[in-house]
């Protein structure tokens, strides 16, 4: 149980979360994300998942292991059942190099990147809609294989470099804060020097023939299918008990 730290410089240290797609309503089976996100790179991983059992939760670790260009050294969760219960201590048993750690409870600061990016990859492009069918949940993984590509590859972020202390004024917070130069988490990753040569001639390859206005537009296309769907229709479970008392 931890705080990972800000000035991580090796790839590999994952914060983990999941984000629900349930609308209004958490009630019945829904659409959750399973989102990572590297510390010291930036990049970050997507994967959508209809429910959140274990099957489903390791299937969607899996397919993040199979499509990531770097190894996991280390994940660091929330404190959710979903995360830490004993099928999945025996799915990560297999995985002896990769350390598992959580957040404190109740200090969502704990995993403030993957925090923050849940509302700029996730909730940004999709909304507090409701996602609850098999057709949704194909649709939005969709959506994700595109991101994958254009958030990693073609769009810069900051990364701190520093943090300095001073006297809090009323004009000042007391903090001063200073950032690298802005690159994609490809371009981290690439300075790291942690991709095996055919990985990084496969995704530049891949990034070389790609027009990201073309793959943008095609993101916007993916989200007006996505939410040309339409939900399944549930009760509410209130009034299904009234219905159910009056009958």
């Amino acid at each position: 149980m931890q705080r990972l730290s800000w000035d991580i410089q090796t790839p590999g240290y994952f914060e983990v979360d999941l984000v629900h797609h349930c609308g209004s309503s958490s009630h019945g089976e829904y659409v959750h994300t399973l989102q990572l996100v590297d510390v010291a790179s930036g990049w970050s991983e997507r994967v959508a998942l209809l429910g959140r059992s274990y099957r489903v939760v390791e299937d969607g670790f899996r397919r993040i292991l199979v499509r990531l260009p770097f190894p996991i050294r280390g994940l660091h969760p929330d404190n959710g059942s979903e995360f830490f219960n004993h099928h999945m201590a025996r799915f990560w048993a297999a995985y002896p190099q990769i350390e598992i750690s959580r957040s404190r409870p109740y200090h969502k600061n704990d995993n403030r990147f993957v925090e923050q990016k849940n509302r700029t990859l996730v909730r940004d492009y999709v909304g507090d809609i409701r996602l609850d069918t098999v057709a949704q949940t194909q649709a939005l993984e969709r959506l994700y294989q595109q991101l994958w590509l254009f958030n990693n590859c073609f769009q810069p972020c900051l990364r701190l470099c520093s943090k300095e202390a001073l006297a809090a004024t009323d004009d000042h917070p007391g903090r001063i804060r200073r950032h690298h130069t802005a690159l994609t988490p490809w371009q981290r990753l690439c300075d790291a020097d942690v991709l095996t040569p055919e990985q990084h001639d496969l995704l530049q390859t891949r990034i070389d023939i790609t027009n990201p206005r073309t793959l943008h537009q095609q993101i916007q296309e993916q989200r007006v299918a996505l939410f040309a769907l339409s939900a399944k229709t549930s009760e509410d479970p209130e009034n299904v008990f009234e219905t159910l008392s009056q009958s």
